[in-house]
């Protein structure tokens, strides 16, 4: 899979060439091209922003070197995404389908936006990570390009995805390793039975009690099963 990023500041994508990501991109899984916006300005202080019409605090990057630098790595299928707070906000179900695209342009905005016109020509989907503001649409797009690799071929190991939190969309299991004993508390004695039916009733058990007390409202889009509701009533008396 192809990341094509375009952005002010491609220093900042530093951290992707470490751990999993950047395994993948040694292993040619994936691969990440950083595209310097700055480096199409036609201004010989390479201006990339001005002010906004109207009036108001801040600058405006210019649609014509945004687009210059667009037409510099666009491809006939590419996907063009927009990093903004305006988007609709990223979930797992978004990151999946992403994941079996084949290559996704990347836009980061900067400073106080885009010039709307360049958004209406070139931008496919807006994408926020959150609903607040940052500084610039780096650090959404490493979230986005982390995300969205995990799920390509190859990257995690096989299976590594299934159970993990939102996959099903609730969240995981608590997980445990050595020792079997720190500070006084044991590792449950289920999880080195090998019984491994009793096991996996365990960890479903687990899981749904997680999600009932951190993050409920994902129970509401569960199809759940009579015993897990049954479970989830007892958990609702004991808490009350």
């Amino acid at each position: 899979m192809k990341f094509d990023v375009l952005t002010l500041f491609p220093e900042m994508f530093e951290p992707l060439n470490t751990s999993i990501i950047g395994r993948a991109v040694k292993e040619k899984l994936i691969e990440i091209n950083l595209t310097n916006i700055r480096d199409f300005s036609k201004d010989k202080h390479k201006k990339v922003d001005d002010t906004p019409y109207g009036g108001g605090s801040g600058m405006v990057m210019k649609p014509d070197v945004v687009y210059e630098a667009y037409k510099f790595v666009k491809g006939e299928n590419a996907k063009v995404i927009y990093m903004s707070p305006q988007g609709k906000v990223l979930n797992q179900n978004k990151v999946i389908e992403l994941s079996k695209e084949k290559h996704l342009i990347i836009l980061c905005g900067h400073y106080e936006g885009i010039d709307q016109r360049v958004i209406d020509k070139i931008v496919d989907e807006e994408i926020s990570i959150g609903n607040y503001v940052l500084t610039g649409g780096e650090l959404p797009a490493m979230v986005l390009i982390d995300s969205v690799s995990r799920y390509v071929d190859g990257v995690l190991n096989e299976g590594s995805t299934i159970e993990e939190s939102f996959s099903q969309g609730i969240l995981e299991y608590p997980q445990y390793t050595r020792p079997e004993i720190f500070e006084e508390i044991n590792v449950p004695e289920i999880l080195q039975s090998g019984h491994h039916e009793n096991i996996n009733k365990w960890r479903k058990k687990q899981a749904l009690k997680n999600t009932y007390y951190k993050r409920p409202e994902l129970l509401k889009n569960v199809d759940l099963s009579e015993e897990d509701k049954k479970y989830l009533e007892e958990l609702s008396k004991n808490k009350n």
